[in-house]
């Protein structure tokens, strides 16, 4: 590190924000953590981070603030509430949600922090918890572009697909979708491998013939291999999806679109979500349409 990097925060140091802010720590950078969870803390501080008691005074002493926490109102309170990042930070600073949320959220994070001069970049990812431990995730980021430049540095320490979408909220609206074609790819693997089942084929090689074909997808690369071994244990809890999706129809409903198959799918992760498998995997779809099927009680 030299004395002209920038000096670092993070807030959110769940599943993705931990191993994103380790990346950051391990390229040379300083580091300040706030979670709200204080075992969150414990692996960053062995890493030499400092901790602070709330987002205003992690923001006092950061020049780029990285943020990942679960909803639009958490990131809406980590930015503008009491004890928010808006109270601490000084004109200049950059804040980077890298969440996924609403865009009309981002946009109302952005104009507040601009009345006082503090930058802003929406910058969901996709890539999973292994992306993010690996530094290969996949950034999609909306505000002004001389911003995202001053950032890009950042980013090519957190992961290898990295644009620069449009204004502020255009990140966010990517990011939905990509979340829009992701989980409605899902319900089609799921619904796949149950016809091979039900069929009297092995899901297994029936997985295997698709992923030679144009029906091939990152999505039947993993989440059909986890379909296939029952391995709903690990990934990202299906309850996320949930929220995903409610972001996607709530944009389309202000757009005047319809997304049939969206709609279809939220109904099935809620089903999921009721039988008891919202912190699941989301290839543990599969159960609902086997229940469905009467292959399950």
């Amino acid at each position: 590190m030299t004395t002209t990097d920038p000096r670092l925060g993070f807030i959110g140091l769940g599943a993705m924000g931990r191993p994103m802010a380790l990346n950051l720590i391990q390229a040379g950078y300083s580091m300040a953590v706030y979670a709200r969870r204080k075992e969150s803390l414990a692996q960053l501080i062995a890493a030499g981070a400092r901790a602070f008691a709330t987002p205003a005074a992690l923001a006092a002493e950061c020049d780029v603030i990285f943020s990942v926490v679960t909803a639009s109102a958490d990131s809406e309170l980590v930015a503008l509430g009491a004890d928010g990042i808006i109270h601490g930070a000084r004109a200049g600073t950059v804040v980077v949600d890298m969440a996924t949320i609403s865009p009309l959220a981002t946009r109302r994070i952005a104009q507040a922090l601009a009345a006082r001069g503090i930058d802003h970049v929406d910058a969901p990812v996709s890539g999973g918890p292994t992306g993010a431990q690996g530094a290969a995730l996949s950034i999609m980021a909306g505000g002004k572009p001389q911003v995202f430049e001053r950032v890009k540095p950042l980013f090519e320490r957190l992961g290898k697909t990295i644009l620069h979408m449009g204004d502020h909220g255009a990140g966010q609206v990517t990011k939905a979708c990509n979340q829009l074609a992701l989980t409605v790819t899902l319900q089609g693997v799921a619904e796949a491998l149950l016809l091979a089942q039900r069929g009297g084929v092995d899901p297994a090689k029936v997985r295997e013939a698709m992923l030679g074909g144009f029906a091939a997808s990152r999505v039947l690369e993993l989440f059909g291999k986890r379909m296939v071994e029952r391995d709903f244990a690990n990934g990202i809890d299906a309850r996320l999806y949930h929220k995903d999706l409610d972001i996607v129809l709530d944009l389309a409903h202000g757009l005047g679109l319809p997304l049939p198959a969206a709609a279809v799918t939220l109904q099935q992760i809620n089903a999921l979500i009721g039988g008891g498998g919202g912190k699941s995997d989301f290839s543990r779809m599969i159960e609902v349409l086997e229940r469905s099927a009467g292959d399950q009680p």
